[in-house]
Formats: structure tokens, C-alpha cells, sequence
């Protein structure tokens, strides 16, 4: 069985390769492309102030290599027991693998428990809600996105709905919220190739792996003509599953963001 992971591609490698090593045909199908920041000044200047907030929510693996790409050489260090005592916030592994190459003490993170059904903003709120009273103040690391859509990213969580449920919960609980952009979504780069291949895979069998809605809004914008009711889908949330019937998808496989889960789930549509 063939899988294509729409995945940007740095992220899909790790779910491309463990796909080929269970024995299917996974292919890297990246439908959102990944800039630098398209003001690289206001995240340096963020990271001069940081001790002024309480926490600092990174809504995908690219808000934290971007953001710590970033960091000048004396910048506040998130350790557990300093001075400033400050968070990490993410919603989900692929985050926290990445807040760990960026030499974070894991005692300063906060995410969703492993079992969770869901790694997302929903999630995330459950674990830290009783820290944000009034006057706690929260940094939201996140990306700009593509013309297409105000979603979207390596994760569900990361999409906007995501992004503003936190932040509004955040200001409901009597929090502040601040932005700040570390990393730009860009529409991808097809080739003839590309666009032929999407069109094999909308009825041959393929089971698209979708982990952002911006991915299926891309999708639909390179290949306009394309007829999706015989295509297959897994996806990793409740919002990219809409997003996917509404795009055409006939057969919609919802399944949780791991790598187990989601074999489960590509085999189920065998």
C-alpha cells in the first residue's frame, strides 16, 4: 500500500521511514513549505524580554527550531528553578522532541500526557489551566501562513482555531497573551511530476496522511481540477477530517498522532 505524508519535510521523514520499515510504500509529499521568519528582529527582541513572561506556548516543532534558531548567546535559559521559573508550553511529542534538542529542561515543559486522545490546544489547556491566573502572561510562538488558510502547520494544535481558542482561554482566565511569528508556511513547489502523481494517488488506492488542514487547502490549490471522491484519508484531528470531506474525500480514517495509531489506522483502509 502506498502512503503519501503531506507532512512539511523536515517532519515527515521520521513517519516516512518508519512506514517503509513496517513494509509500506511511503513517499514524502510536503504541502507546506517552511521559511525563516519574515522578521527575524522582533523574535531577537522577544528573547530580550523574555523573563517578563510567566510561560511561552510553542504551537508546533517549527515554532521551537525557529524560535531557538533565533536565541543571541546570553539569552534567559528555561531552567528549572532559576529566577525567572518560565514554562514551556506544547501540545504534543514531535514539540517536545524538539524543545529537548534545543536543550530545554524537560522539568520546565508542560504537555498533554502521552495517552492523551488528542495532542491540541484543547489538550494542553486540561494540564495547565490552574497555573494561569490573573496578570500571568503567555508568549505564543507560531508561524505566518500561507495565503490559503489561517490554519494549519506539523500539527493540528498549531493551526489558527487552535491558536485563538488557547489565547482566548488564556485572556478568560485573566492571562495576557503576546505573538510572536518564528517561521513562515509557504505554499509548496510542484512539479508536472507532482501534480500527476496527486493525480494517481486521488484514485488508486493511496492513503493520504494529512496532519494539517493548510495541507488539504494547499492540496486543493495546486490541483484545482482534480476529483477527490475516490480518494482515501487518514488524518490526526477532528478539524482536518472536515476539512478533508468537505475537500472530496470519500473515505476519512480520524486516528491519533502517532505512529502506532496512525499504522493502525492506514491499515484499516487496506
Amino acid at each position: 500500500m502506498r502512503v503519501l505524508v503531506t507532512r512539511p519535510k523536515k517532519e515527515a521523514q521520521q513517519w516516512v521511514q518508519a512506514l517503509i520499515d513496517a513494509g509500506y510504500e511511503a513517499l514524502s509529499f510536503p504541502l507546506i513549505g517552511v521559511l525563516p521568519a519574515p522578521d527575524a528582529k522582533a523574535v531577537v527582541a522577544v528573547w530580550g524580554r523574555l523573563a517578563s513572561f510567566d510561560a511561552v506556548m510553542f504551537v508546533s516543532g517549527n515554532a521551537v527550531d525557529h524560535f531557538f534558531a533565533l536565541k543571541p548567546p546570553l539569552a534567559l535559559e528555561f531552567t528549572d528553578g532559576s529566577a525567572t521559573n518560565i514554562r514551556a508550553f506544547v501540545t504534543g511529542p514531535g514539540s517536545l522532541s524538539a524543545l529537548k534538542r534545543a536543550q530545554v529542561d524537560t522539568r520546565c515543559i508542560d504537555m498533554p500526557d502521552r495517552e492523551a486522545g488528542q495532542f491540541d490546544s484543547e489538550s494542553l489547556w486540561g494540564v495547565v489551566a490552574a497555573q494561569v491566573r490573573p496578570g500571568f502572561r503567555v508568549l505564543i510562538v507560531r508561524g505566518a501562513g500561507s495565503a490559503l488558510g489561517s490554519d494549519g502547520d506539523a500539527s493540528p494544535a498549531a493551526d489558527g482555531a487552535g491558536r485563538d481558542w488557547f489565547a482566548d482561554h488564556v485572556r478568560a482566565a485573566g492571562g495576557e497573551v503576546e505573538f510572536v511569528v518564528a517561521y513562515q508556511r509557504c505554499m509548496p513547489e510542484m512539479t508536472e511530476a507532482d501534480r500527476a502523481l496527486a493525480q494517481q494517488a486521488a484514485a488508486d488506492g493511496t492513503v493520504w496522511l494529512f496532519s494539517s488542514s493548510e495541507a488539504i487547502a494547499n492540496l486543493l490549490a495546486v490541483c484545482p481540477e482534480q476529483e477527490w471522491s475516490q480518494a482515501k484519508a487518514v488524518v490526526t484531528h477532528s478539524r482536518i477530517a472536515r476539512a478533508a470531506r468537505e475537500a472530496g474525500f470519500s473515505v476519512v480514517c480520524e486516528s491519533r498522532p502517532t505512529l502506532a495509531a496512525l499504522m493502525a489506522s492506514i491499515e484499516s483502509l487496506g
